[in-house]
């Protein structure tokens, strides 16, 4: 009987010790559902910090493709706009130039119309000179005649 009571004593201990182990494995459940919980909620949320990282990615290569893209077209405007300005430099350097050749031109034109304007003017001084100095001479010769039939008479 003294065996049964303590064979009694150890079932009751070990069933102590079984509940205590049961609880404590209970307890254990408990906090690896709550750890299996919160891992599912941590997986959760990093695919959804992925899908947004890979949005993002995304946006950010979208944006990056569109700003070469302006960056392309404000270069090839500037270009186009550069080609434009040394066009025009180079047609108004060659207006320029002909210009210029237009006004030696119209220089040198002037300066033969003045040599030849001076010397026909000199000309005409010279011819209006002899014509005085012949007319000065007839009108001698005339007063000369004058004279001479106002002796004979």
């Amino acid at each position: 009987q003294e065996e049964k009571k303590q064979l009694t004593l150890k079932v009751e201990e070990l069933e102590r010790k079984l509940d205590s182990t049961s609880a404590q494995n209970i307890e254990f459940l408990q906090v690896i559902a709550k750890r299996e919980e919160s891992i599912h909620q941590c997986q959760l949320r990093l695919e959804e910090k992925s899908r947004e990282c890979s949005s993002l990615a995304r946006q950010l290569e979208m944006a990056i493709e569109d700003a070469k893209r302006q960056v392309e077209q404000a270069r090839e405007r500037a270009v186009s706009r550069e080609r434009a300005a040394q066009s025009k430099v180079l047609d108004l350097e060659t207006q320029l130039s002909r210009n210029k050749t237009e006004l030696n031109q119209l220089h040198r034109n002037k300066e033969d119309a003045e040599r030849r304007y001076e010397s026909r003017l000199q000309d005409l001084r010279d011819r209006l000179e002899q014509s005085e100095s012949t007319n000065r001479s007839m009108q001698n010769y005339v007063q000369f005649l004058k004279s001479s039939y106002d002796n004979v008479f």
